[in-house]
């Protein structure tokens, strides 16, 4: 499931798949996508590159295109490999860097960057 809020800036996607599922956050006003991968107690946060991650416009454009008609073919399709590496807890000054809605997210799990 997706919800956009265009007013805040932000993006939630839920993905409901038993061992797979994650919750991930886009949040344009700090510039920053957070995923919490369910099976794995873990927070992956990297930063919005305008040339990779879409806008938030077209964000909500993929996803009716994804619903209308089960495929898309769109050159700006997000496919994000993680490599483990050191993590760390976020503290007050990540926090505010990367904003409220991603401190919901991972707040009290191990962060990779």
């Amino acid at each position: 499931t997706m919800t956009i809020d265009n007013g805040d800036q932000v993006v939630e996607v839920h993905v409901h798949n038993g061992l797979s599922s994650s919750d991930t956050i886009f949040d344009y006003s700090h510039g920053y996508v957070a995923t919490r991968l369910l099976s794995r107690k873990a927070c992956f946060i990297l930063k919005i590159e305008k040339d990779v991650i879409p806008e938030l416009q077209e964000i909500g454009r993929l996803a009716f295109e994804k619903k209308t008609l089960k495929r898309i073919y769109s050159p700006k399709n997000v496919w994000v490999q993680y490599q483990a590496g050191n993590s760390w807890f976020g503290n007050f000054r990540n926090w505010f860097r990367y904003g409220k809605p991603i401190e919901r997210l991972c707040s009290g799990l191990p962060l990779y960057q």
